[in-house]
């Protein structure tokens, strides 16, 4: 099987490693794929580079047929402070990109579609009452979490429309060594903290993220994504992904501290942090997929040092 993969990031390569080591091939589409980290995540020459934006279906459409791709795994978009510093362009990008995307599955008549969506879906307004499951309403009021729900409302009605297959994920914040591209706020504070860890300097972490938070590891998301394109198609296809409960700032501090007792960090004055109250319910993704975490903070952290530092050995900053 060839797999489209839109976006050469964090969780794009996170799967590709799972779907590379069955023997599938990969195919990334991204405006800026960065081949050196690719090479490091994959192994050189391991997957397929093209050059291109999914805001341009042509060029999908293309590479879609040029090389005989069987699914699609749809992880490009811009996230969070990007989204909101210029509305216009992330629902362009976004919005219109997911379009592109649904049309090209559409017109080759593709089999399944995995699309990657975020916990920020869901209206942090209400308050929770417990775990968040699948059935919470979407809709958060800000720019990130909205363009979310809208694309996967829109791939809802493809889905129905023109019978393909459609596994949506929600995965908490996706840590992992990467380069944050997108706008991964979130994924950036972690790699801050370790990288100042691992080099002994101090890392300078905005007030925003310091809030309480659910985190999910990219080896365990590039696990649940691949899962979502192989199970055969599950009863429920909106499942959430993440650890199963909400980490405190001094708990990830902890567990970081634990790999590098002399790590030191200052807070940047700003906004103040909103924390999450609830974790997600993973109950969904354990019966309909098989899946479930196997790495917690200590476990990511240790396996997360280590690619760090083989990146630096390899000369490699993403």
């Amino acid at each position: 099987m060839t797999v489209l993969v839109t976006g050469a990031g964090l969780v794009g390569t996170a799967f590709a490693r799972e779907a590379i080591a069955r023997g599938e091939t990969i195919v990334f589409f991204d405006p800026e794929p960065r081949a050196a980290f690719i090479d490091f995540k994959l192994g050189a020459g391991k997957a397929t580079l093209v050059r291109g934006d999914v805001r341009d279906l042509p060029a999908l459409l293309d590479a879609a047929r040029r090389h005989k791709v069987d699914a699609i795994v749809h992880t490009a978009g811009l996230i969070g402070g990007r989204v909101q510093q210029s509305l216009s362009q992330a629902f362009d990008i976004n919005l219109g990109g997911t379009r592109n995307v649904a049309e090209t599955v559409r017109l080759l008549g593709l089999r399944r579609l995995v699309h990657i969506s975020t916990f920020g879906v869901y209206d942090t307004r209400r308050p929770p009452g417990g775990p968040v499951d699948e059935s919470f309403p979407r809709g958060a009021g800000r720019g990130y979490g909205n363009l979310k729900a809208a694309k996967e409302v829109l791939l809802e009605a493809y889905a129905d429309l023109h019978g393909f297959e459609l596994i949506m994920l929600r995965p908490a914040n996706v840590y992992g060594a990467g380069h944050f591209w997108s706008g991964s706020s979130g994924g950036a504070k972690m790699q801050a903290l370790l990288e100042a860890g691992l080099d002994g300097r101090k890392a300078t972490i905005p007030s925003a993220e310091t809030m309480a938070n659910e985190y999910v590891y990219a080896r365990d998301m590039g696990r649940a994504v691949d899962l979502a394109l192989t199970v055969p198609m599950p009863a429920q296809s909106v499942l959430n992904i993440g650890n199963g409960y909400v980490s405190a700032f001094e708990d990830v501090v902890a567990a970081v501290r634990r790999h590098c007792p002399a790590l030191e960090y200052d807070v940047e004055a700003g906004p103040p942090p909103k924390s999450k109250t609830a974790p997600l319910s993973i109950d969904a993704a354990r019966i309909h997929l098989g899946w479930a975490p196997r790495y917690d903070l200590d476990a990511g952290f240790k396996d997360y040092l280590d690619e760090l530092a083989a990146l630096k050995r390899a000369g490699n900053s993403g």
